[in-house]
């Protein structure tokens, strides 16, 4: 039998692992190493469980998993733990290797939701070992408020899935007195909780479980209210909310179960998945609150300004002879360049450009994509240079001297309405200006508007060239032409 004192220091180890992992998580440069710490830990952890054991147990709940290696193995349900670690092992490892890039937002969704529905189990598990009995104030507060973010989590994760994979329109879905139902489903789920709470005497624990499944439901019902009034321009920032809820979710069930790396690790993500939505947030110039409850993408809109030309478009060969006499060029990518798999052909144009005399740069956007960090990861795959890779407030001031500017699949992030329609949705988030490049060339797949539905003013700009069809295709034969030369 390992002491629980070792079993204490796997727990610190693994604590320290996640919070390494995190930090390297920070940096394009280091992501990988930080994600091959993390799982380390999450290894340390997992075993260290299959040996907790307290020997002084006076019940069921209070028992450690190793008090149970003495029993029967099917009858202790250790089997069936085995098969479902396995089970889920080939599932994750060969849904993360097959899925593409341009799905990877929508698998984030949906491995949160699953993580966030796996700890509301857990805190029902654990309400169902404490119904006999009252639970204490802690455990009953930490129990409801587990199952209530696990369920909303899951539910609201399974909208966004549909909203990023098309199932269902990406536009906000909205109705007249929205927010006053859902504030009346947030003060029921509430109430059931202080229901749950109170003492056997008041509450029976046969009335107890009919709380617990009603909560279960409302909290159902609240997850899918709380997301479908969300645009789907809007989706990064609430797939990074809902993972930090998540993260709460598994920090309570921790409080549950007495588990220390569950309440480090659960704390971790939460305050880093705040902390990503409010840094979002503010790339966007909107609040949390005038995100959620603004119904972003409600209303088909297009710009109230604007010359109200039509976009006047080139072929990928007129576009080189413009390329070929520029010194400057910057690379603004978007959910495009991930639809067209792009990455790859975008370093072969730019190193044609470098060999002949250009300086090459990228620009992202905080929110470009449809999760934190898409564009970087698709750039890091691609093997750009780190130090090409600029923020926009980087790039913003040196635009003006750029000879061209080529945005592959961006939209909102570049759209001029944000700084000049007081009408428009946008009007006040931070863009990249790549209008004041000398020449802007717009890689698109057709005539449509963005994911979230504005229209954009620079695709009619004087300095705008529109180019149609599919961005890998057109990057190639750019650099084709190079080749030529």
């Amino acid at each position: 039998m390992i002491s629980p004192e070792i079993i204490n220091v796997a727990y610190i180890i693994a604590c320290l692992t996640f919070i390494i992992g995190i930090k390297n998580l920070g940096k394009p440069t280091t992501a990988r190493k930080g994600t091959y710490i993390s799982i380390i830990g999450m290894v340390i952890a997992v075993i260290a469980v299959y040996f907790e054991s307290n020997p002084d147990a006076s019940n069921i709940t209070e028992a450690g998993i190793a008090d149970y290696w003495n029993l029967d193995f099917m009858q202790t349900g250790f089997l069936w733990t085995f098969v479902a670690l396995a089970i889920g092992a080939l599932i994750g490892t060969v849904w993360a290797k097959k899925v593409k890039m341009t799905g990877m937002p929508e698998l984030v969704a949906l491995f949160n939701g699953f993580g966030a529905l796996a700890s509301s189990l857990v805190a029902f598990s654990q309400f169902n070992n404490l119904r006999p009995n009252d639970a204490g104030a802690v455990d009953a507060v930490a129990t409801g408020v587990t199952i209530f973010i696990g369920v909303m989590c899951f539910s609201g994760s399974m909208i966004a899935w549909a909203k990023l994979s098309e199932k269902m329109t990406g536009r906000a879905i909205v109705f007249k007195g929205q927010n006053f139902i859902t504030g009346l489903l947030l003060l029921a789920v509430v109430a059931m909780i202080v229901l749950y709470v109170l003492p056997g005497t008041i509450i029976p624990a046969d009335a107890k479980l009919i709380v617990m499944i009603a909560l279960c439901a409302v909290s159902f019902i609240f997850g899918i209210a709380f997301v479908l009034p969300i645009g789907g321009g809007d989706m990064p920032v609430v797939i990074s909310l809902l993972n930090s809820c998540t993260g709460l979710a598994v920090a309570a069930a921790g409080f549950l179960l007495e588990n220390t790396a569950l309440i480090v690790n659960g704390c971790l993500v939460g305050a880093s998945g705040v902390i990503l939505t409010l840094i979002m947030c503010k790339a966007m110039n909107r609040s949390i609150g005038n995100l959620l409850f603004s119904g972003f993408g409600a209303v088909d809109t297009a710009s109230g300004k604007g010359p109200g030309a039509e976009p006047k478009s080139v072929s990928a060969e007129d576009a080189y002879m413009i390329l070929e006499a520029a010194s400057s060029v910057v690379f603004i990518p978007g959910y495009g360049m991930a639809v067209a798999q792009a990455q790859h052909v975008v370093r072969e144009l730019a190193e044609k450009l470098e060999d002949n005399g250009a300086e090459v740069s990228y620009c992202v956007h905080p929110v470009a994509g449809r999760m934190p960090g898409h564009m970087n990861v698709l750039l890091a795959e691609a093997d750009i240079p780190y130090e090409q890779l600029k923020t926009m407030e980087e790039m913003n001031p040196a635009m003006p001297m750029q000879d061209v500017a080529i945005i592959i699949g961006a939209n909102d992030v570049v759209n001029p309405a944000a700084e000049t329609d007081e009408s428009s949705p946008i009007y006040g988030m931070p863009i990249i200006k790549a209008y004041e490049a000398r020449t802007v060339f717009v890689l698109k797949r057709g005539k449509g508007r963005g994911f979230s539905g504005v229209e954009n003013e620079l695709f009619t700009m004087p300095n705008t060239l529109m180019i149609y069809g599919d961005a890998k295709a057109t990057i190639s034969a750019l650099a084709s032409e190079f080749t030529a030369e």
